[in-house]
């Protein structure tokens, strides 16, 4: 899952926050990329769940060492819950509290979601609003990245992992199994929207390190193809009745 590096860190960080908040610490969980297994070193991110009994100013204030060094290392700031508030709050964050269920390594404390009940109830409009925040947000930063093959490949390599993300939950709307691994799960959205797999399938080859295009116009060409797959699942999402799945 991990390399040894990260396992230490990982390690320390939940001495760290044992030490800074005691009993009223819940569990540590690991999701995302790393507990799924598909991360990719320098790319991916170490997302972390803490859940407390309780979250005052001064457990916060509390918490400022711990994730000091923990930032100091390269890592995004944990997300904070309380035990309470991740019942509550399963179906207003339908596609994280998904993600997190589906692929998450317990390490510290019990199993957060082991009784929660994720809800479906509001998937379909969170995904089209993630979609469709994210094709817009793809087009403003192609305008800078389309004059450099690195800035556009870095662009496609750092999107699609944001869309393979979004994309389980393409398939959860259609009734689908959504594989873990992200490209698994594009492989899966492709084959069964029936896109074009081959612009994934190269930009997953430069992410994980092989060759990147030889040219600015292949490049470009390669993005063109790419956003054009990325608008037609954003148009299959929007196909869909409100509030039903598929």
């Amino acid at each position: 899952m991990v390399n040894t590096a990260i396992k230490e860190a990982l390690g320390g960080l939940v001495e760290d926050l044992r030490a800074t908040h005691g009993n009223n610490l819940a569990c540590v969980v690991l999701y995302g990329s790393a507990a799924a297994g598909d991360h990719v070193e320098l790319r991916s991110d170490y997302n972390i769940l803490i859940a407390l009994h309780r979250i005052t100013p001064e457990d916060l204030r509390q918490a400022q060492a711990p994730m000091r060094e923990w930032q100091r290392l390269g890592h995004p700031l944990p997300v904070y819950f309380t035990v309470e508030e991740l019942s509550d709050a399963a179906d207003v964050f339908p596609i994280e509290f998904h993600q997190m269920a589906n692929a998450r390594v317990v390490l510290y404390g019990h199993d957060p979601f082991e009784f929660v009940q994720l809800s479906s109830a509001n998937l379909r409009h969170q995904t089209e609003y993630e979609l469709r925040s994210k094709l817009i947000q793809l087009r403003r930063l192609y305008i800078p990245a389309s004059v450099s093959i690195e800035k556009l490949c870095d662009l496609m390599s750092d999107s699609l992992s944001s869309f393979a993300a979004l994309f389980r939950a393409v398939l959860m709307l259609h009734d689908q199994q959504a594989p873990i691994s992200k490209p698994d799960c594009v492989r899966a959205t492709a084959k069964h929207l029936r896109l074009d797999p081959a612009p994934f399938e190269r930009i997953f080859e430069f992410r994980t390190g092989g060759d990147l295009p030889t040219s600015e116009k292949e490049a470009n060409d390669l993005f063109g193809a790419y956003l054009f797959q990325i608008e037609q699942v954003v148009e299959a999402v929007d196909n869909l009745p409100m509030g039903e799945l598929k």
